[in-house]
């Protein structure tokens, strides 16, 4: 059945394009969160091991938001974390660094997802997908928001 939402198919798949970039950062953000979630250590553990819980959870939610949007615009979401994936460039963290190191990394990729976001605000605002674009812009203030707490903590 054909897509009548009012964007032409152009725009539609411009929206898509954006979108798995920021459902990349967001999967990767999300798996080095609570990949530090599991294996944080040191004298603010308690306070670390919560926040970090607080953020992969937040972030896992916006993965859903971010996949159903991409599926309301007529395409399919990538489904495997190395499809995911190829949208990312958030480095994986293969080692277990100390803690500060940990936040530092968070920060850094909490800056990344907003600039990613901002990107896809401009992409979407051309395509004239409103929807998207508010999507974007709402998470665009966590990423911020959660950038300024993370370097805060440092």
């Amino acid at each position: 059945m054909a897509i009548e939402i009012g964007l032409k198919d152009t725009a539609r798949e411009q929206s898509v394009e954006a979108l798995k970039r920021v459902l990349g950062e967001t999967y990767a953000l999300y798996s080095k969160t609570h990949g530090y979630h599991w294996n944080v250590t040191g004298p603010n553990f308690q306070a670390l091991h919560t926040m970090f819980m607080e953020q992969y959870t937040d972030l896992w939610n916006a993965l859903d938001d971010l996949a159903e949007r991409i599926r309301a615009l007529g395409y399919f979401a990538p489904a495997s974390s190395s499809e995911i994936l190829e949208f990312a460039t958030i480095a994986a963290d293969n080692s277990v660094p100390d803690a500060t190191t940990m936040v530092a990394n968070l920060a850094n990729g909490h800056e990344i997802l907003a600039r990613a976001l901002r990107d896809g605000i401009q992409v979407t605002e051309t395509a004239g997908d409103d929807v998207t674009v508010d999507l974007f812009t709402q998470r665009a203030a966590i990423a911020d928001k959660t950038a300024w707490m993370l370097r805060a903590s440092l």
